[in-house]
Parts: structure tokens; C-alpha cells; sequence
């Protein structure tokens, strides 16, 4: 099968290693797990190895996420990486990002990521201020932070992503105005803005229960979210979703893979895929992904989810879902399933509708999750 006839593809691999869970943190990820590192990374690459439609695909973005990737050894995620590369017939001009932490680095670490072809990083920043680092339970401070982007620089990185965090307990306006600001000086390419959400199982949960978190209010969250968007705005970073500001040409290319419901194949503990319109998710035991049992069950959705999931993933994006886009992908008009949800969601004022394409409205994105459900 030559290049041209080839399927695009993205590619995510999990890392569910971190130095530390932080104390917000739900994700599939374990702290002090270094005697398993090697294991687990070979794993993977037997795992991407035994794939076994390779030569359909042209990987167009790979992304290694966690967990803290960049805690395991620079050569094991060039191993990973490699496997990628061997398997794969991979785009030239793909996007290869990777997760790291600024207390997880160093320059060989960086300099040995370039070289195995990751040119984009995602640092996990969280907050410059020191006080609410230790609240989150982060490993690093702000001198971690700095010291750790020169460095990125240093390596010739120039698509560089921080993660930010708003709604963080007892913060304030003014803290949070202080870290945007901080971020928007340093000129990275990218910019993720997450308001935090206390999920069940995390030790925040527990505090918050007991009473022991000071919670931001919902209208001092709102406040934080369209001040960072404002400052954005004034500093060349336009919006293109809900969280997700960029420079113009800096999108991550990989999440828009996941909001335009195309399709991708995850690699790792606890790894999802979409393709062949099968969606699986990979094994969440360890020691049994690291044994050989890499596969969890395949989910099962109906036609109508599928179509639901189309409109809500392409509501995210602040370009919203084109009809002409929802008939290339189903064959059916958007009105034909979902006529009487957006004529109902565009009178109460939480979509825009102009005939060519539905988009949020500024009330609708701080609603957003009731839009979403109505087409659930």
C-alpha cells in the first residue's frame, strides 16, 4: 500500500509513572514505581510490535502522556519512541509531544527527546505561586519551573505548552492574574487553562468533605476563567477551545484529533483507541499489562452515541461543529437527529446557530456540560 492510500492515525502512549501523585490527581498513575520502569517500557514496545494493521496507517501526531513520562529514563522513552517509528510509517511533519515535569528533567533528558523526535513539550506548571505548589501537592517551585525552561530552550524546543490551573482552593483573583500574566511573559507557543475539579478518590476529595478545603466560589471561577481569557487575547493567543489558547499555527494537533472524532491508537496501561470504529480501552492492572494481558473490552456504542459524541467533542472547539462536516461523517443531515436539541439550546441563549455551523455561547461554555448532556 503506497504512502498516498494510507489511513491518518494518532498515536498515544501512557505512562502511568509520577515522583509524586499530587493530591488532585485521578489520573491512572502510581508514585514510586521505579523497579518497574524497564518492564513496563518493554511491554509497550512488544505491545506497539504486535499491532497488526501497522502498514494501513501514516501516524500523523504521537503523544506520550501519564503520569510524568519524563520521570522514566531518557532512554527508555527512546525506545519507546523508536519502536513507534520502526512500526509505523510516521509523517515527517508530525507532532511528537510529551508530558513532562520541571522537577523530572534535565538537559541531557531534553536534549536526548529532541533527538528521538519529540518537538513539542507539555509542562505541567500548574501555578508560580509558591503557597498553592504546596496545597496541590506539586514536587516543584518556581525556581524548579524557570530553571527547568531555560533548559527547554536551551534544547531548541519552540512549541512549548504550560497546563495552568484555576479555582485552586483559596486562591484569588489576584494570584491567579498573577501566574497567567507570568505565563503570557515568558511567550510559550500554547497554553491549556483547566479550572480545577475535585474528583472522587483523591485526597482533595477527602479533605473536601471533611470541610478542610477552602473552595473558590463559582462566580470567583468564572472571573478567573475570562480574565486569563482576556489577557490571552490582549497577547496574541486566540482560543480555539474551551481550555486550549495557542499562538496562531501552534494548535495541539494531537487533542484535535480527539474533538473532531478521528481516529487514534493508544499504547499503555489503561491506554484507549478509537479505529476500524471500535473503541477499546487497554488493561489498568500493571502487573498484568506487564506480563502480556494488554487488552481490556471493547465498549459498546450505538449509532445515536456516536452522533452524540460528534456534536459535544466539536462543541469544544470554539469553531464549533459545520453541518456540511456532520453529513461528510454520517451521511445524514445534523437536523434530521438533532433538530429539536440546538433549535431548544439556541432559544435559551447556549448556542449560536448561522445556517452553516452551531458554536457556544459565552453562556454557553460556562454551562457547557448541560449543552452536552442535552445531546446525550
Amino acid at each position: 500500500m503506497s504512502w498516498f492510500n494510507k489511513k491518518e492515525i494518532s498515536v498515544y502512549i501512557h505512562v502511568p509513572f509520577c515522583a509524586r501523585k499530587c493530591l488532585y490527581c485521578d489520573f491512572n498513575s502510581f508514585p514510586g514505581k521505579e523497579e518497574y520502569f524497564e518492564a513496563y517500557k518493554n511491554a509497550v514496545v512488544s505491545e506497539i510490535n504486535a499491532f497488526g494493521k501497522a502498514d494501513e496507517y501514516i501516524v500523523k501526531t504521537i503523544f506520550l502522556g501519564g503520569g510524568t513520562p519524563s520521570v522514566m529514563p531518557r532512554e527508555f522513552t527512546g525506545d519507546i519512541l523508536n519502536s513507534i517509528l520502526s512500526k509505523f510509517k510516521v509523517d515527517p511533519n508530525a507532532e511528537i509531544s510529551m508530558e513532562v515535569n520541571p522537577r523530572t528533567v534535565d538537559f541531557d533528558k531534553l536534549k536526548g527527546y529532541r533527538e528521538y523526535g519529540v518537538n513539542r513539550l507539555s509542562v505541567g506548571v500548574q501555578s508560580f505561586s509558591e503557597r498553592l505548589l504546596k496545597i496541590l501537592g506539586r514536587i516543584h517551585d518556581r525556581r524548579d519551573f524557570f530553571e527547568c525552561f531555560e533548559l527547554i530552550q536551551r534544547a531548541g524546543f519552540k512549541n512549548v505548552n504550560f497546563d495552568l490551573m484555576f479555582a485552586l482552593p483559596s486562591q484569588t483573583i489576584d494570584e491567579w492574574e498573577e501566574t497567567v500574566k507570568t505565563a503570557v511573559s515568558l511567550s510559550p507557543s500554547h497554553l491549556s487553562v483547566y479550572s480545577l475539579i475535585i474528583e472522587e478518590g483523591t485526597p482533595f476529595f477527602d479533605m473536601y468533605k471533611k470541610g478542610e478545603l477552602m473552595e473558590v466560589s463559582d462566580e470567583d471561577d468564572r472571573k478567573m476563567y475570562y480574565m486569563a481569557r482576556e489577557i490571552l487575547k490582549e497577547n496574541g493567543f486566540y482560543q480555539y477551545e474551551i481550555s486550549n489558547f495557542s499562538k496562531n499555527g501552534f494548535e495541539c494537533r494531537h487533542n484535535i484529533v480527539y474533538w473532531k472524532r478521528k481516529e487514534y491508537i493508544g499504547f499503555g496501561l489503561g491506554a484507549c483507541s478509537f479505529f476500524d470504529n471500535e473503541r477499546r480501552r487497554n488493561n489498568v492492572s500493571l502487573l498484568d499489562y506487564i506480563a502480556g494481558d494488554w487488552f481490556g473490552e471493547k465498549e459498546d456504542f450505538t449509532e445515536r452515541d456516536a452522533f452524540a459524541e460528534f456534536m459535544f467533542l466539536g462543541l469544544r472547539m470554539t469553531k464549533g461543529v459545520l453541518r456540511k462536516d456532520f453529513y461528510n461523517y454520517f451521511g445524514v443531515n445534523m437536523e434530521a437527529i438533532f433538530g429539536k436539541e440546538i433549535k431548544k439550546l439556541s432559544e435559551r441563549g447556549l448556542l449560536s446557530d448561522d445556517g452553516e455551523r452551531i458554536s457556544l455561547t459565552k453562556r454557553g461554555i460556562d454551562i457547557s456540560n448541560v449543552v452536552f448532556r442535552e445531546f446525550l
